[in-house]
């Protein structure tokens, strides 16, 4: 006898664990029900069932026949309540779970199911329109579809026995909901009161069809989830009727504090709540006390009607304005939620209902939007600084580029999320650094000063330790300024260059280990130029000119920040020469008529980038282009978005990226434009510095004041472009060092040590040292990197977070911005009203002339869309990130950190950028 079996891992237990494997033939089994076998062997005694569709299957399974394991037969929010079932001191209403078996019979017997789901493949997150379409189309196919008669027997015969003529809640169970990393939560429908056997039936094939709501199609689409692969369950449980209900957050929604739990309640049914039918009671609970309460006047509640379904009730006055619970009640809840959330594992969404005095729990689920912790198993409280808002790239990092960050920076860092977190807690703690900490970062974002300063204001998070600087902090006094001399940088320079072509040189001669090792010792090379003491110097000394000439010139003239002007066409800004550059790639390109059409046809049509060069060749005019673009790529190759993380993709690798800027450079610019930008904000900042100098000469004491000022004038030309040096440097190592590790991954496929080349980018650099010296499968290693590193995408992080789970929020703390404009951070000067274009990928990126690029943050890969802008305004960025520097050398008004500008602005709207006072005013249409 040769069958597909599915059995328990413990017995008496079905379908908890499903695994296959042939009946020996030897086995003795006898009929146990109709579609069940017991059989005894070699084995112990367990439970088994035909794994087949028909009437050896069984499609009903009770709360206690299962548990959370079985999420692919019961669902989501089946197998959360089964679970929650076993657990002593949870009361869970009764109920049972239609399984996906059954959801999967009925779609086989819907002919034109395949054409439909077949067209829905094709379709976006945006086409809002299609899926109106295709979702009433699929529904009414499915709720129209007969229920077989086998299968509607057992459905109506298992809810039966739940109670004859009891009323149940029924409610959908998708495969792919109540997960830690998307929840579903309100995609699929829920029905209340519902009463009679073919009423129950009904609203199980409106359970099952409601997988198709336009809500979860779209959710689907855009958190990555295949139609085709997502099933529904239905529970079908007991109706409980409460006094009240609500829902219980065992961390903070709002502040993702997972000391705090946070109680929604209302009277009556839920569904007021979800609704937004009624205001909810919200209580805050920490350490088994009520910490706060908000008592909202509820006018309505929702009952459920004698007959079936709901109604509106209107509270009586004298009770509208009552607590829906005692401080008692919702310190047991909390409790009840504490025990839930151990189980678990992890922070829970609890639906819960008071029946005489006693909470039974109708469903939970993860918190799908909390940011992850660091793990720290120390057992002290923790402030962590994101990395990501320092280097312009809050996008999940892969574990490859975390590690070797992690190895390049000698920052104490932690991981969370996908993102990495600078351990801060030493230097608040320290009376001797903690000021100028705050003051330090609070400069460069103050949003993370302010979030940091809230923190030691409440003085019980982090313990005041000796007054000493630990090591790396802040020093105390002003940093000594060096002189003025154009020798230093271009020595720098040099002495970078000479290491890199070292490395490039050596480094494609290793292979295997001695690659790895080969890495790891260079990136203490690396080390030693990024953190050159004399680099410091440069560094520090522009930045310090360039604050005195701000603050003494606002004090003598009145001026604010008259520094900007002065640091336009700074000679050795890497970064800015990289975006001028590219207008001379347009001006070497646009004589040629072919050329032109095909890269517009490339940024249309789309070419693969492995296609693209050669392709260009072909043309008339197409190997000079070609060489142009590779002459581009020579020197700036190894940029792209999000740079810092080593796995990203860069210029040289997909070099189509570039097309859509050099196509609005031919287009919105003349021959020359390059070297004219240059050369016209050389005379703005000559002609600043001279008015300046003239008009100090004018006031009192004035031949003091501009002699004091001249050398700070002559330290921020000379320095001030060095800033971007050392990050192009750093990664046009990281370029090279990729290029070496994917050969070595090319040889670990061959090696059967990985699938596919990229694979390593999901694995830390310590990992990867292993699997070349082993070449041992790291199969699910990477596909659970590749499914975490999927989740985080969907998470924005914090810019400071605590050990708590705690994302502090900053302020401005501003009184001269006026009402309804959106605040920031001035980092460069001036006033520009203009279309704004919301863009998140620069490769989509379609500027003309007069436009304000709004984006969530820049790095150097954008410098090129910066010279077809007229203004610029982001969510991430200080007064001394790329997106400031380069705006400051273009001249172009700039705020950043002004918090949800992608969402608050819309694309096409009308704008005034404000980077001299710092906000954004959206204007009238």
């Amino acid at each position: 006898m040769m069958s597909r079996l599915v059995r328990s891992d413990s017995a008496w237990n079905r379908a908890s664990a499903r695994s296959s494997w042939t009946l020996p033939p030897s086995t003795l089994y006898t009929v146990v029900r109709p579609h069940e076998i017991r059989f005894c062997g070699p084995y112990s005694p367990v439970e088994i069932r035909i794994d087949r569709w028909g009437s050896g299957m069984s499609y009903v399974l009770d709360f206690q026949e299962t548990d959370r394991s079985q999420g692919a037969v019961i669902g989501g929010k089946g197998a959360n309540l089964a679970e929650l079932s076993r657990l002593d001191g949870i009361d869970v209403p009764d109920g049972v779970c239609v399984t996906t078996d059954a959801f999967r019979r009925v779609m086989a017997d819907i002919p034109e199911i395949d054409d439909l789901l077949e067209q829905l493949s094709h379709v976006g997150p945006d086409d809002r329109d299609v899926i109106r379409v295709l979702s009433v189309q699929i529904r009414r196919v499915i709720e129209e579809s007969d229920i077989p008669d086998d299968l509607a027997t057992e459905i109506v015969r298992s809810v039966t026995r739940l109670g004859e003529h009891a009323a149940f809640a029924v409610r959908s169970s998708a495969t792919a909901e109540d997960l830690p990393t998307a929840s579903f939560a309100g995609q699929q429908d829920t029905y209340l009161n519902i009463v009679g056997a073919v009423a129950i039936l009904r609203h199980v094939s409106r359970c099952w069809g409601s997988l198709f709501t336009e809500r979860a199609i779209a959710y689907r689409l855009k958190n990555g989830f295949d139609h085709r692969k997502v099933h529904m369950a239905v529970v079908v449980q007991r109706m409980v009727f409460p006094q009240a209900s609500g829902i219980l957050f065992t961390a903070d929604p709002v502040t993702s504090d997972r000391t705090v739990a946070t109680v929604d309640a209302g009277f009556g049914l839920g569904e007021a709540l979800v609704s937004g039918l009624v205001n909810a009671d919200v209580y805050r609970v920490r350490d088994g006390a009520v910490v706060d309460k908000t008592v909202a006047g509820k006018q309505r509640a929702v009952r459920a009607a004698p007959k079936g379904g709901t109604y509106i009730q209107e509270i009586e006055p004298e009770w509208q304005n009552r607590p829906v619970l005692t401080d008692a009640q919702i310190v047991r809840l909390a409790q009840v939620g504490r025990d839930i959330e151990a189980h678990f594992g992890c922070p829970q969404d609890i639906e819960w209902c008071l029946v005489d005095d006693g909470f039974l729990i109708v469903q939970s689920r993860p918190i799908t939007t909390l940011f992850p912790i660091p793990v720290v198993d120390d057992g002290e409280n923790h402030v962590y600084v994101s990395v990501g808002h320092q280097q312009m790239m809050t996008d999940p990092m892969k574990p490859l580029g975390i590690s070797v960050w992690q190895l390049t920076s000698p920052a104490p860092m932690r991981e969370a999320g996908g993102r990495l977190f600078v351990d801060v807690t030493q230097r608040l703690a320290s009376p001797a650094s903690s000021a100028a900490l705050v003051e330090t970062l609070g400069k460069s974002d103050p949003l993370i000063g302010d979030a940091l300063q809230t923190v030691l204001d409440r003085g019980d998070f982090i313990r005041s330790s000796a007054d000493e600087v630990p090591v790396g902090a802040p020093a105390g006094g002003a940093p000594a300024l060096i002189d003025p001399d154009p020798a230093i940088v271009a020595e720098l320079i040099a002495g970078s260059k000479v290491s890199l072509a070292a490395m490039k040189r050596d480094i494609v001669t290793k292979s295997g280990s001695e690659l790895l090792d080969f890495i790891e010792a260079d990136i203490q090379e690396l080390r030693r130029i990024l953190f050159d003491p004399r680099s410091g110097q440069v560094i520090t000394t522009a930045m310090e000119a360039t604050g005195w000439l701000n603050d003494r010139l606002r004090e003598w003239l009145g001026e604010k920040n008259a520094a900007d002007t002065l640091t336009q066409s700074v000679p050795h800004n890497v970064t800015s020469e990289m975006g001028l550059a590219l207008l001379d790639v347009a001006d070497a390109l646009r004589p040629h008529p072919d050329v032109v059409a095909f890269l517009r046809h490339v940024e249309h049509a789309g070419i693969e980038d492995e296609r693209f060069l050669g392709a260009l060749e072909k043309l008339t005019g197409g190997p000079e282009a070609r060489a142009t673009i590779e002459g581009y790529l020579d020197k700036y190759g190894m940029r792209c978005v999000g740079e810092i993380d080593i796995t990203r993709p860069r210029w040289s690798d997909r070099p189509t990226t570039l097309v859509p800027t050099i196509m609005s450079n031919i287009e919105n610019f003349g021959p020359g434009a390059g070297k004219q930008r240059f050369e016209r904000g050389l005379r703005e900042a000559e002609q600043k510095e001279k008015e300046l100098l003239d008009r100090l000469r004018a006031l009192p004491d004035g031949e003091r004041k501009a002699d004091e000022t001249k050398p700070m004038i002559d330290r921020v030309r000379t320095f001030a472009g060095y800033r971007e040096y050392p990050k192009y440097a750093m990664v046009g190592r990281y370029f090279a060092y990729k290029q070496a590790l994917l050969r070595e991954a090319g040889r670990l496929v061959e090696a059967h040590g990985i699938r596919e080349q990229e694979d390593v980018f999901y694995l830390t650099f310590d990992e990867l040292r292993k699997v070349v010296a082993t070449h041992r499968p790291c199969d699910r290693l990477v596909r659970e990197r590749k499914e975490a590193f999927r989740s985080y995408g969907m998470l924005t992080p914090p810019r400071v977070l605590t050990s708590n789970g705690e994302a502090v929020s900053g302020e401005y703390r501003r009184e001269d911005v006026p009402a309804e404009a959106l605040a920031g951070l001035p980092v460069s000067a001036g006033i520009v009203e203009g279309r704004a274009r919301v863009i998140s990928d620069m490769s989509q990126a379609d500027l003309v002339a007069g436009d304000i690029l709004v984006t969530a943050y820049t790095d150097p890969s954008w410098t090129p869309l910066f010279v077809a802008t007229d203004g610029l305004v982001t969510e991430v960025g200080g007064l001394m990130t790329h997106g400031a520097v380069i705006a400051r050398e273009y001249g172009v008004p700039a705020v950043v950190g002004v918090e949800n500008a992608t969402r608050l602005i819309r694309d096409g709207q009308r704008i005034r950028v404000n980077g001299t006072d710092g906000y954004v005013e959206i204007l009238p249409d």
